[in-house]
């Protein structure tokens, strides 16, 4: 179920199988596995083919030399970039070195190696792996600002040198990573390949995990989002059914100048089967909504709260009037999502949280980071820095299924369990876009699904609707937010042919 493991987790996992194992088999299965990798991204004749390695000084490096070694050996032109250790290495890395001694390899210093004038047909990046607590510096930086400008497929070997392996961001503030078109990680899936940064540095990813036993790897609480998690929620429609059966939506925004949100909000949660979907307004409620006249549109101050589930956020301002919406909507018992203005409010207001975190009902909050920022009394480089913590961290605070949107958007429940989304890619990034999510996953709560599968299948479907429009030659530049609403009710629709009940 494509578990993800921190950087404590692997190295317990490594420790564990290594007890059990001869001496260097892992770096020896890791050198194998990356030749193994890198072979299938070179043309058919490897004879043809030249080869650039970097090695460096720790076992990232160790794991690199075997690589060499083993496409020496295939008859691929090895050129070998290798930085000594600067304290006592590892004994499986100094035999991994005289393998690659004793190959075809030619050993070279970086900077007598003439990167941009030679065709490389591949680069293996195995400077630093999981293990990278600085950022690159130096010659470091050096190279992989030559690496990065050179036009060819580069594989790096566990994770891309610079990322750091747990939260996906480059590492240092004014840091520099290696681009990645190909990733073969090893022992387990990390996440930090899949959020933030990652998914810009690593490119396709493979796990390679090293023949180790089962036995030696641990639970996970991390996962990448799979239609697995959430497919025994989605059920065909019974005939005799009626509006009725598929549950109410109001969504609550709209105050002056802001009506587009909530519509956009509104018709998602509409063309995602919802039975009826009420757009309420804080001021200034429209009659009608032209374009989706099935669509209620009433002013939110009349309305039942306890008639509908709840979406409230969309252009919802931040005036008195809109305080007092969040706190009736917080005091109702229907299952509520919280966006954009609304968590603005809540942020501000700690009666307000503290009223959230103890509703009974269920609760979802899709912040995007400036957003999660505020919620925590922190900014957008810290939540950036540690998308995982900052999902978990307000997920147990507020007692609700949190979605932290962006790349590779983190989805995290208050038992600290968290996916990580797949879907999605920088069409994305345009106005209106979140307003869309909310009102598709309102939808799904709204037919009866529960707060996390309603979460983890809102996500991913937003996503793959991106994804198809993108195919399909609609994006990403210039895909509007609107576009998205019929994309989203074909996958939906699809995915219930092929995986309902």
């Amino acid at each position: 179920m494509n578990p993800l493991y921190s950087v404590a987790e692997i190295r317990a996992i490594e420790r564990a199988a290594a007890a059990a194992l001869p001496p260097g088999a892992l770096m020896q299965r890791a050198g194998q596995a990356s030749a193994n990798a890198a072979l299938d991204l070179l043309p058919f004749s490897t004879t043809q083919a030249r080869v650039l390695v970097l090695a460096g000084p720790g076992d990232n490096g160790g794991d690199a030399l075997e690589a060499a070694a083993h496409l020496s050996y295939t008859g691929a032109q090895v050129t070998l970039i290798h930085f000594a250790p600067t304290g006592t290495p590892s004994p499986e890395r100094e035999a991994a070195l005289e393998r690659a001694k004793v190959s075809d390899a030619r050993f070279r210093e970086w900077g007598d190696a003439d990167l941009a004038g030679t065709d490389w047909s591949l680069v293996l990046d195995g400077l630093f792996g999981i293990g990278l607590k600085r950022p690159l510096d130096g010659e470091f930086r050096a190279l992989a600002t030559a690496i990065n400008q050179l036009r060819c497929t580069v594989l790096a070997l566990d994770v891309p040198s610079g990322l750091d392996a747990d939260t996906g961001a480059v590492v240092g503030p004014d840091g520099i990573a290696i681009h990645a078109s190909h990733t073969i990680t090893f022992i387990g899936n990390k996440p930090g390949l899949h959020t933030c940064d990652g998914r810009d540095y690593a490119g396709l990813v493979d796990v390679a995990r090293l023949e180790i036993d089962p036995a030696h790897y641990v639970p996970a609480t991390l996962h990448l989002n799979d239609v697995k998690f959430f497919s025994r929620h989605l059920r065909a429609r019974r005939h005799n059914s009626h509006k009725g059966s598929y549950g109410n939506v109001a969504v609550i925004g709209g105050a002056r100048g802001m009506s587009g949100a909530p519509i956009l909000a509104a018709r998602a949660a509409l063309n995602s089967g919802a039975g009826r979907v009420y757009a309420l307004f804080a001021e200034d409620a429209l009659s009608s909504d032209p374009g989706q006249p099935e669509l209620m549109c009433r002013l939110a101050a009349d309305f039942d709260f306890s008639l509908a589930t709840l979406v409230i956020g969309p252009g919802l301002g931040n005036s008195r009037a809109a305080q007092d919406l969040l706190a009736r909507a917080i005091g109702c018992g229907s299952a509520l999502l919280a966006d954009a203005d609304a968590l603005n409010l809540l942020a501000a207001d700690p009666a307000l949280q503290t009223a959230l975190a103890h509703r009974p009902a269920a609760v979802v909050l899709t912040p995007h980071p400036l957003e999660a920022a505020r919620l925590l009394g922190t900014n957008i480089a810290a939540v950036q820095a540690d998308r995982l913590g900052a999902a978990r961290t307000l997920a147990a605070r507020l007692h609700a299924v949190v979605v932290l949107k962006g790349s590779g958007t983190v989805i995290a429940a208050p038992t600290g369990d968290a996916v990580i989304n797949t879907t999605g890619n920088p069409a994305l990034a345009t106005a209106g876009t979140g307003d869309v999510l909310a009102g598709l996953c309102g939808a799904l709560l709204a037919q009866g699904w529960p707060q996390w599968e309603a979460a983890l299948a809102a996500v991913w479907l937003h996503g793959m609707a991106a994804d198809v429009l993108v195919t399909e030659g609609a994006g990403p530049i210039g895909l509007t937010a609107g576009e998205l609403i019929p994309a989203i009710r074909v996958a939906l629709n699809r995915m219930v042919q092929h995986h309902g009940r």
